[in-house]
């Protein structure tokens, strides 16, 4: 090959290497552009509601006592969260709250808003009152010189006040005040338990003189945070993970080795058992819980059921190309000794294939206890169905805290325990050779 060959021959590879070194960005480049346009980057700042996102982000770690009065009759409601389950007794308050022929609510920071028979008073410290009397045109509210703030909303039928210290909201039948603390509030005793009241050494102290049992209880069937029934959510999602996962990985096996080309000569039929783990693990889990559910109906079974489905099509996979994998010398050595084909496979396959196996199913299981939140909010069931109603209220968002909380809690306890039974038996397996 002359110089002027290989000249040439360097020049059209250095050119294809150019070409590809400016196609790939370029093609990048083209990429991220599609995407500014066509997710409408420009017009996310549009869309972000600030208030809105400050409001869920601090209802995460604080709850709401809602204090309202129904402007027909005069009568005043308090209440957690604005829940009947956490309603305050008739004639009893917290201590911000001053029932009386006014009633006074002090929201901290110099803000006073005040009920004196039909008419509601707000005194805003750096600008100044606000009265407001409903009536049956509308609302008739007076405000200090000047433009409204932004803080202030107000039209013919309603007027809100929304600052730092809380919200007033006031319409023709009703006046409402809200007041934000930080905490979970009644999240271990409710308002009608006698332990509400108490410090903690004092139900530690009422613990030791023989109420632990009605502590628990109390704390245990609490209405608001529901914890018995939260508690057994969870159970259910471990559980729909549990039985797919296992049920899919005891189907699995026997079919693995009908896919596996050393235990099954019929082309044919590893055909088929290939298509038909590759048509089980291709349709989604999701997509398996919709139809499983339209069969079946909601309930953890369902979740089960497609976790399975899914996990056997992947396991199918997985334990074949193990079993294509062992070694044939220590299957011949079992024979050898005039082990029954049964005895081949269980003294000479399974020892081989188990640390694998094990491995795969663990992993799947801790897999399947994130999966299964997700599928029990389709099917209606686990803590799934709990952390999704939660969330479509957009009321009490520190309940979807709390789910969070305790699903990441469960899916780490389900990770140390996968790590910890796979060292445990796995190590073991390999001790045994």
């Amino acid at each position: 090959m002359n110089t002027a060959t290989l000249h040439a021959d360097a020049k059209r590879q250095f050119g294809r290497k150019r070409l590809i070194s400016f196609a790939f960005p370029a093609l990048c480049l083209a990429y991220f552009t599609y995407i500014f346009f066509a997710f409408d980057i420009m017009g996310l700042g549009s869309r972000i509601n600030v208030n809105n996102a400050a409001t869920l982000v601090s209802d995460v770690y604080s709850f709401k006592t809602h204090v309202a009065r129904d402007n027909r009759d005069g009568s005043i409601e308090i209440a957690i969260e604005g829940e009947r389950k956490g309603r305050y007794a008739e004639g009893t308050s917290p201590d911000w709250v001053t029932l009386g022929n006014q009633t006074r609510i002090d929201l901290g920071n110099g803000h006073i808003v005040i009920f004196d028979g039909p008419q509601v008073r707000y005194d805003i410290p750096g600008y100044g009152r606000v009265e407001a009397t409903p009536g049956a045109g509308g609302v008739d509210a007076t405000y200090p010189a000047g433009p409204l703030p932004e803080f202030i909303s107000a039209s013919k039928n309603r007027v809100m006040i929304v600052t730092d210290a809380g919200r007033l909201t006031v319409t023709r039948n009703r006046a409402e005040v809200f007041k934000y603390e930080a905490g979970w509030e009644l999240f271990f005793f409710t308002l009608d338990s006698p332990y509400h009241n108490m410090s903690w050494p004092q139900v530690a102290s009422a613990a030791v003189n023989g109420e632990a049992g009605a502590i628990w209880q109390d704390f245990w069937k609490n209405s608001m945070w529901r914890h018995s029934e939260v508690a057994w959510a969870i159970v259910e999602t471990i559980l729909m993970a549990f039985l797919g996962t296992f049920g899919a990985a005891l189907i699995a096996l026997p079919l693995g080795f009908l896919a596996a080309k050393n235990f099954t000569p019929l082309g044919g039929l590893r055909f088929a058992a290939r298509r038909l783990f590759d048509f089980l693990r291709g349709v989604d889990g999701l997509i398996w819980t919709i139809v499983l559910s339209r069969a079946f109906g909601p309930g953890p079974l369902t979740g089960a059921l497609a976790i399975l489905l899914t996990d056997t099509g992947s396991f199918g996979k997985l334990f074949s190309e193990a079993l294509e994998n062992v070694d044939e010398k220590q299957i011949e050595g079992v024979a050898s000794t005039g082990a029954k084909p049964l005895q081949k496979y269980r003294f000479g396959v399974i020892p081989q294939i188990t640390p694998v196996l094990l491995s795969q199913i663990l992993y799947h299981f801790e897999s399947n206890t994130r999966s299964a939140t997700i599928i029990g909010a389709i099917t209606g069931g686990g803590i799934g169905l709990f952390l999704t109603q939660a969330i479509i209220t957009q009321k009490d968002w520190e309940e979807v805290s709390y789910y969070i909380v305790l699903i990441v809690l469960m899916v780490i306890a389900m990770d140390t325990l996968s790590g910890w039974l796979r060292g445990k038996l796995i190590k073991g397996d390999e001790g045994g050779h």
